[in-house]
């Protein structure tokens, strides 16, 4: 009897095992797909005029839910991508305001619980391919490790280094802070934009080769920043290649989902693309291929590479248990003579574009998708910003964030799932320009502090008159392309909305 009892146990010990080693295969893989500086107008399921064809991320939109309130938390770089991320507004960081360029320190604090290190404590395998963008301490040579100040640099206020002289960097030393720091296994990153030097590639924070050539810049004289094939002059790797930058981190990314398609725990990948986003470098078999000129054709370029890593997900039998998310970092870089041009509306019928406080500076594409558990071809106007990522992240995996982690996120899980029962009322949204300039959503209104753009469009700012109102009210339900100020003769909503402004920045 004591025999077949050890056999007995053995046996059950054994299923618990397996129940368990089920349980861990049977999370979602999460694949985070981040355009950069693509238009809410640019993605064809979004807009059936656009010049731009789309029917990859088109196709994630018939099979999963397509947002039409989505936005970032910033109209730039950096900062989105510290809130995706982190889960809290940038402006709360050592970097209130800008972006980092490509000698930036790292920006995300070292106790800062990412969505990385959340999902990695619940046993996923986590990479990140693409464009930081966050900044990587490198490292100094030893005459310069201690000249680093506000002469020297560009640093701000807070002793954010937001760039420094190349020259001063050891390229042969390993940076001391990157991806790796802040919960990923595997990194594969270009440091940050790709109109900025250091033009190489870093693999778990170590340089797949030194950037000791040099490129004197291209499209500098296009008599308008960041279009074309524009890049900025300064060091680049010997094998370095503009045009094969996407493409590139493309098969990085299927060669990561090949190589943990057979773990027997989950994957998170972050895949933020350096694409459309300046140079507009589509290749040969690309150009041409849209209505849209060289920004439109690199833009259906995107698309098809990640046509190809869907491919990838599918042969590999992972597509089923796999959560996509593909959105953008902000608006379109797309100015009112483009539009004229192309007859093309990168933000669709919202006024501004990248950069901007209004709504064609942060209103994007956002598509979710995830077999079996999102009704295919749904459609939510639940308003949210990209700060979403890591409650939605604890709330599928049943855990409750700490006190000082995602401050400013809130799951929408409930809303992709249509869980009626867990809905929850939207909060409050604070949206932020590259100047500054902030502005606060809840419910139909929308509060800007300033006057102007706040960012790239002209008029940037404009300074009130006598008498005249010292901000932008706009009620979107009506009037979604913010044309009718209604500042002065709303002044209940004025206060109102600046008093819940004014309690969320003092959190």
């Amino acid at each position: 009897m004591k025999k077949y009892s050890l056999i007995l146990c053995c046996f059950f010990a054994l299923g618990a095992c397996q129940t368990q080693k089920k349980s861990e295969v049977e999370k979602p893989n999460i694949i985070y797909i981040l355009a950069d500086d693509m238009g809410f107008g640019d993605v064809s399921a979004y807009n059936a005029e656009a010049k731009t064809k789309t029917p990859n991320i088109d196709q994630l939109a018939a099979e999963g839910m397509r947002f039409t309130d989505m936005h970032s938390p910033s109209s730039v770089c950096t900062p989105t991508r510290y809130g995706i991320l982190t889960g809290r507004y940038c402006w709360r960081s050592r970097l209130p305001q800008g972006v980092l360029q490509g000698y930036g320190k790292a920006l995300i604090e070292k106790d800062r619980e990412t969505v990385a290190s959340l999902l990695q404590g619940q046993g996923y395998t986590t990479g990140v391919i693409g464009k930081w963008h966050l900044g990587v301490d490198w490292v100094l040579k030893p005459e310069f490790k201690d000249s680093v100040n506000t002469k020297s640099a560009e640093m701000n206020e807070f002793g954010m280094v937001r760039n420094l002289n190349g020259d001063w960097v050891d390229f042969s030393q390993k940076p001391t802070d990157g991806p790796l720091n802040h919960g990923f296994d595997y990194s594969y990153i270009l440091p940050a934009s790709l109109d900025m030097e250091p033009y190489c590639y870093l693999e778990n924070d170590v340089l797949t080769e030194i950037p000791s050539e040099y490129t004197p810049g291209n499209d500098l004289n296009t008599g308008s920043y960041a279009t074309q094939a524009f890049w900025r002059p300064g060091r680049v790797t010997k094998s370095f290649d503009f045009y094969d930058v996407l493409p590139n981190f493309i098969n990085q990314a299927k060669n990561f989902v090949n190589s943990h398609a057979k773990d027997n725990k989950p994957f998170f990948l972050y895949l933020p693309l350096a694409a459309p986003h300046s140079p507009w470098v589509p290749t040969e078999n690309y150009k041409g291929s849209s209505g849209a000129g060289q920004y439109g054709d690199f833009v259906q370029m995107v698309d098809a590479q990640i046509g190809e890593l869907l491919k990838t997900l599918e042969k590999t039998g992972e597509a089923e248990n796999t959560l996509i998310i593909f959105t953008s970092d902000n608006g379109p870089f797309w100015k009112p003579d483009f539009i004229e041009k192309y007859n093309h509306k990168a933000a669709s019928f919202y006024r501004g574009m990248k950069a901007d406080i209004h709504e064609g500076g942060h209103r994007i594409p956002f598509i979710i998708k995830w077999p079996k558990h999102i009704e295919a071809g749904t459609q939510s106007d639940f308003p949210a910003t990209l700060t979403n990522l890591i409650a939605t992240c604890a709330d599928l995996l049943n855990l409750k964030l700490g006190e000082n982690t995602g401050e400013d996120s809130q799951s929408i899980l409930p809303i992709a799932l249509g869980d009626k029962s867990k809905y929850q009322e939207p909060i409050a949204i604070v949206h932020h320009s590259s100047k500054g300039f902030f502005a606060i959503r809840k419910g139909p209104w929308k509060l800007i502090d300033k006057l102007g753009s706040g960012g790239f469009s002209v008029p940037v700012e404009i300074k009130p008159g006598p008498n005249e109102a010292p901000g932008q009210l706009y009620n979107l339900e009506l009037d979604p392309s913010e044309t009718n100020n209604l500042y002065a003769t709303e002044p209940e909503k004025v206060k109102e909305l600046w008093a819940e402004l004014n309690a969320i920045k003092s959190k």
